[in-house]
């Protein structure tokens, strides 16, 4: 009777080191080990997807962050101008483009022809460098659209195959234990939430950085705003001032800063 008693702990230690066992191979890992290569390479694809969309994020953040404050300052500097000028601005290459684009086309047209043509053509030149710039500012976005998109149908594709090879397994064994079956549907399991894991954060990503590329290109089109005002008053300043000597301080004749306006140049 005593030696039974002492074999009772001796078993529970067996049960409790293959209950241990048997957690560790149903753990994530063992479970990834054991897993078929097809499924392996499922997760293993998800993973980089999933870190592809926290690098995304983290890159066009900081792009985006960096841009926002150099249009800002470009902003401010527009503000504090009364004409074109000859100068650029330091702050912002944005809006050094859209007056580089207004001068240039005030040169070109000269200083007789329509202003409401000047003006449309100036718009045009604008619309191409904000679509520019909207187009830089949306480069990789759509990376994390796409994990979004195909995430959970990839985990869905390894778990499809994991099942398939379980049922494989359970024809081969010719039996429905549970302790059989339950490690390839769980194998099988892990594909499709590992796609989910890389797929959720892709898409919440993907909404806040359409939201902050949406907020750039605003700033881009309230610098191309403050642009066409510059250039409507250099065109008002020419109407009120046709024959003004070239070197005078007028509005029309000089900038802030002392230098002609392109309008004036194109005049003399």
């Amino acid at each position: 009777m005593s030696r039974r008693l002492n074999l009772i702990p001796l078993a529970l230690a067996g049960v409790f080191a293959a209950s241990q066992a048997q957690a560790a191979e149903l753990s994530p890992l063992g479970m990834f080990m054991a897993a078929d290569i097809v499924v392996k390479g499922v997760m293993v694809g998800l993973a980089l997807a999933s870190v592809l969309s926290w690098t995304v994020l983290i890159a066009k953040k900081s792009e985006l962050a960096r841009a926002g404050k150099a249009l800002r300052a470009g902003l401010a500097a527009l503000e504090s101008r009364n004409t074109l000028g000859s100068t650029e601005l330091t702050q912002d290459a944005t809006c050094n483009a859209l007056m580089k684009a207004a001068r240039d086309e005030l040169a070109r047209s000269g200083a007789q022809a329509p202003h409401e043509g000047i003006k449309e053509r100036i718009g045009l030149r604008f619309a191409r460098i904000e679509a520019g710039e909207a187009a830089q500012a949306a480069r990789g976005v759509s990376i994390l659209a796409s994990i979004g998109a195909t995430g959970p149908f990839v985990g869905l594709f390894g778990t499809v195959w994991g099942i398939m090879n379980s049922f494989i397994g359970i024809a081969k064994t010719q039996t429905t234990s549970l302790a059989v079956v339950a490690p390839g549907i769980a194998e099988a399991l892990l594909a499709t939430a590992i796609g989910l894991v890389a797929a959720i954060p892709a898409v919440l990503f993907y909404n806040h950085l359409t939201r902050a590329v949406a907020t750039h290109r605003a700033l881009v089109s309230d610098a191309a705003t403050g642009v066409m005002l510059l250039t409507g008053r250099e065109l008002d300043c020419f109407d009120a001032f046709p024959s003004r000597e070239p070197g005078a301080t007028s509005l029309g004749n000089a900038t802030k800063d002392g230098a002609r306006s392109p309008l004036r140049l194109a005049a003399e």
